[in-house]
């Protein structure tokens, strides 16, 4: 590895997403494809690995025996994580992940993204409602966003509990990731190809290049991903995209796919960690309509280490040797002492 200068920081790092569940006699759609939820702690340097928290969800909160189970999207906030499967959000302090609050509501349904709010509260990203919800740490509904803008609870249902429904796709807008620029509430929209401020939804990001995931606020810009490999950078104060990095073309592969590009660990402008998991097969062939013609083969799932200054890759490493088959956020493990805290009582997670 060429060694990129002495502002790369090398601390371990925290890798979230899920372990894959395998099937021999068939294909698993996205909603079915993990069996365990996973944070491993990876030393890239040193090469070792550390599996940190591994969760299963109660069957009360599940659409069946078949669901996925993974931590989607996460948020590191001091010395809490925040992490998110399908259907719940589960706060962890560290270092010793020990949880300290539970989450779980009828609307949650293909949750993709929870992050603190600057007032202590979480907003999470409703996927398959195509919303965002604020809520207390205790489960109260305090805000509900439908993201394109339309009445709320008309192409969805107060009374259904949407935990138990396997899939809503095809999904109309696809929020992926919640963020905040000052008091301002953003969420990224997969279809409309943008982030949007959820007060004033003139207030807009253009991610032409691709459809977005990740927006992760760092110095005065906002990192996207985008699911075919792209770095997209905003100025968080003109909203104005002011560089596009695409990934594929650094690592010089035309015929191969690197995967499903999500998860990113901005170190600085120029130095970046970004996630890509593994591309299966799904009904929903426009899902795919990203991946080039003539692309025969695809990556497993891995994060690899970039200078965007030089246009370079600086270090891969495989995901799935150490459990992660499906990857969604990276954080860099904080030197944090644990603080005292007192447990909050889950009562969300037996009654709902």
């Amino acid at each position: 590895m060429t060694e990129p200068g002495s502002t790369l920081r090398k601390d371990p790092i925290y890798v979230v997403g899920g372990k894959l569940r395998h099937r021999v006699l068939r294909d698993l759609e996205e909603w079915q494809s993990c069996e365990q939820a996973l944070i491993v702690q990876l030393d890239p340097e040193r090469k070792t690995a550390q599996t940190m928290v591994e969760y299963v969800s109660p069957p009360s909160v599940c659409a069946g025996p078949d669901a996925a189970v993974l931590f989607k999207a996460a948020s590191l906030r001091g010395n809490r994580l925040y992490a998110c499967t399908s259907t719940e959000v589960l706060v962890y302090e560290l270092p010793g992940f020990r949880r300290l609050h539970y989450v779980s509501l009828p609307c949650f349904n293909d949750v993709h993204h929870v992050a603190p709010s600057h007032r202590d509260t979480l907003l999470v990203a409703v996927t398959g409602l195509d919303m965002v919800v604020e809520v207390s740490l205790d489960g109260e509904v305090l805000q509900e966003w439908d993201v394109l803008g339309e009445p709320l609870w008309t192409r969805f249902s107060r009374e259904i509990d949407y935990r138990l429904v396997p899939t809503t796709k095809p999904h109309r807008s696809h929020p992926n990731h919640v963020f905040q620029l000052g008091d301002e509430i953003w969420v990224t929209r997969l279809h409309q190809r943008d982030a949007i401020s959820l007060s004033d939804p003139s207030r807009r990001i253009d991610i032409a290049v691709q459809r977005p995931h990740d927006g992760y606020p760092a110095g005065g810009a906002v990192f996207f991903t985008t699911v075919d490999g792209h770095v997209v950078i905003a100025d968080q104060k003109t909203l104005q995209v002011k560089k596009v990095v695409d990934l594929t073309a650094i690592n010089g592969r035309a015929n191969q796919v690197m995967g499903w590009c999500r998860g990113l660990l901005p170190l600085d402008e120029r130095f970046v960690w970004v996630g890509f998991t593994y591309v299966r097969p799904t009904k929903f062939k426009e899902n795919l309509a990203w991946i080039k013609s003539g692309a025969t083969k695809r990556k497993p799932s891995h994060m690899a280490l970039y200078d965007f200054e030089r246009g370079v890759c600086l270090q891969e490493v495989p995901l799935e040797p150490h459990g992660i088959g499906v990857v969604y956020s990276m954080f860099h493990v904080p030197a944090v002492e644990p603080a005292e805290a007192t447990e909050v009582t889950a009562s969300q997670e037996a009654q709902g």
